[in-house]
């Protein structure tokens, strides 16, 4: 039997979780934090909880169902590495490599004019010396030479950007401290070279389609189940419509989003922020993670995944956290004040999703809303987490 239909095929029931979840739920939609929403909680390889609640689109009145699209945004992260670490154990790439043996041109440099060695482990744990343009100032190098973050610009190639980040000057030599960034782009830029075909090919002959995700890619998604973007504001999110740029004194300011950019055939494949699919596809490839990675990845490489990959290096701003392979991993519940086990593994999506994996528990959940920042880090992903754990205890 595989994982989907162990998980899909018998109906959710726990009569413990279902209020509580509920509760949470209904309170963000009638406190309009969020536009709609998905949640599904697994335990013990069963579906605890299922429930599509909300709008997929408030203006056409189109509400969410189960098998909605949303955009993922850094959802799109693990699935890519995981499709990398997939090629490291086929041999075509491994961890040490330099990103100059698959892009010969990606050459950039540091403050004093130096060109440091960038390895494919450095990509893959943010310690590139690479960052977002939304986490610099207005006027900051990756603004100045006109970097895309992977959610705008629709058409952009990814020769054009990569040799607009690399024209950048590196934040820090690499490995030598942590920064969330492009990376992933430029691992998937990589990945094309390594693999021998695009990265969406890559992804699905070694991801997505050895798992049946059928409804999860790079690929224009089903206009007509693609849930569309809001973004917080008062006295309700506000669409975001074909371009949307954060207002300024918001968290995340100046972050810009093009919902449509998936529709245009010429913007490159982000590895970082570029895929869409549904919350059931993403269930079953975090529980495939959960259960040991078979039939896409050995143990050992979840086990690497799971597994602290920048020791002596702080995540900023993420107390009690660490970074492994593709997500973070929490080491002090307490100090990251989350009522997970330690172990942890979680994410999130800028679009407004948020997952995590509590192995301790044989737990995984699933939040996907069409409302950014709130459903990424904001009230509702803190009372999902408090009602399911109070379920559970």
């Amino acid at each position: 039997m595989t994982i989907a239909a162990s998980l899909f095929d018998a109906p959710a029931a726990d009569p413990a979780l279902s209020p509580r979840i509920d509760a949470a739920i209904d309170r963000a939609l009638a406190e309009k934090r969020i536009v709609g929403t998905v949640v599904l909680v697994a335990q013990d390889g069963r579906l605890a909880y299922r429930r599509a609640a909300g709008l997929a689109d408030r203006e056409a009145g189109r509400p969410v169902r189960e098998d909605t699209v949303f955009l993922y945004a850094s959802l799109t992260k693990p699935i890519v590495t995981a499709a990398a670490l997939r090629l490291v154990e086929e041999g075509r790439i491994a961890l040490n490599d330099p990103v100059t043996k698959f892009l010969p041109d990606f050459r950039p440099k540091l403050a004093d004019g130096s060109e440091p060695v960038i390895t494919i482990h450095h990509l893959l744990t943010h310690t590139a010396g690479l960052i977002y343009g939304f986490t610099e100032p207005a006027d900051g190098p990756y603004h100045r030479a006109g970097v895309s973050d992977g959610l705008d610009v629709p058409g952009r190639s990814f020769a054009d950007n990569l040799r607009r980040i690399a024209s950048a000057p590196l934040a820090f030599a690499p490995g030598s401290d942590w920064a969330y960034s492009l990376a992933l782009d430029v691992l998937g830029a990589a990945l094309e070279v390594a693999g021998g075909e695009t990265l969406p090919d890559v992804v699905r002959s070694r991801i997505t389609g050895p798992l049946g995700l059928r409804d999860t890619s790079f690929a224009p998604p089903d206009r007509a189940r693609l849930a569309a973007a809001y973004a917080d504001d008062e006295p309700e999110p506000v669409r975001m419509g074909d371009h949307y740029a954060v207002p300024a004194p918001r968290p995340f300011a100046g972050l810009s989003f093009a919902p449509g950019r998936i529709f245009d055939p010429a913007s490159y494949p982000s590895g970082g922020a570029a895929m869409a699919g549904t919350a059931g596809d993403f269930l079953v490839f975090l529980e495939t993670l959960r259960r040991g990675g078979a039939p896409i990845l050995r143990p050992e490489t979840v086990q690497a995944m799971a597994t602290s990959q920048i020791s002596g290096l702080a995540m900023p701003g993420s107390p009690g956290t660490t970074f492994g392979y593709g997500f973070a991993l929490v080491t002090d519940p307490a100090a990251a004040e989350v009522p997970m086990t330690a172990g942890t593994w979680r994410w999130g999506g800028v679009y407004g999703n948020s997952w995590f994996v509590d192995p301790a528990r044989r737990l995984s959940v699933v939040g996907l809303t069409n409302t950014a920042f709130e459903g990424m880090n904001g009230q509702f992903v803190a009372d999902l987490r408090a009602a399911i754990y109070a379920g559970l205890d």
